[in-house]
């Protein structure tokens, strides 16, 4: 029972001294915001009421044609990260029976509004054919095969992932 009570005591009187120091620590940041407002209000009474403005006001005046400028840039941006290519499908297969090895593919890059390329490699025992056919919002006026519609939907997705 007694050895309960002294672990109690100590651990009391180790709370009460971090208790002091917190208090003590938080009276001397208090001393030193009083010590710098006191120089805040001295330095504006001597200046004079509207003196005393004239600096943040400038200041804010710079702040506020820096933040018009970055808005300005900001839409340059976004305007340019439109037209790059944001969204990429890949399929692999084998296009003839006698070649194995998913050899051959077909690779959809599009920007933002859809609008890119598909492109396909038939990989043959003899030779490498290569199409590229145009993408316009998500469509091409060209006839794609189903591989070439799956990495449309495939790049569709990466740009817009709400797509499912």
């Amino acid at each position: 029972m007694e050895i309960a009570l002294v672990g109690w005591s100590l651990a009391l009187t180790v709370l009460l001294a971090v208790g002091v120091l917190w208090v003590l620590d938080l009276l001397g940041r208090l001393r030193e915001l009083d010590s710098r407002f006191e120089r805040f209000s001295h330095e504006a009474r001597e200046a004079g009421p509207g003196t005393a403005s004239r600096p943040l006001s400038a200041r804010l005046s710079r702040m506020n044609a820096r933040t018009e400028r970055l808005a300005l840039q900001a839409r340059g941006i976004e305007r340019t990260l439109l037209r790059t290519v944001q969204g990429v499908g890949m399929v692999r297969y084998s296009a003839f029976e006698d070649t194995g090895g998913d050899q051959s593919f077909s690779l959809a890059l599009v920007d933002g509004q859809g609008d890119g390329i598909v492109l396909s490699a038939l990989y043959g025992r003899e030779e490498t054919r290569v199409y590229a056919k145009p993408v316009e919002s998500w469509a091409s006026n060209r006839s794609l095969t189903g591989e070439e519609e799956e990495a449309l939907r495939e790049a569709r997705r990466r740009v817009n992932p709400d797509l499912g």
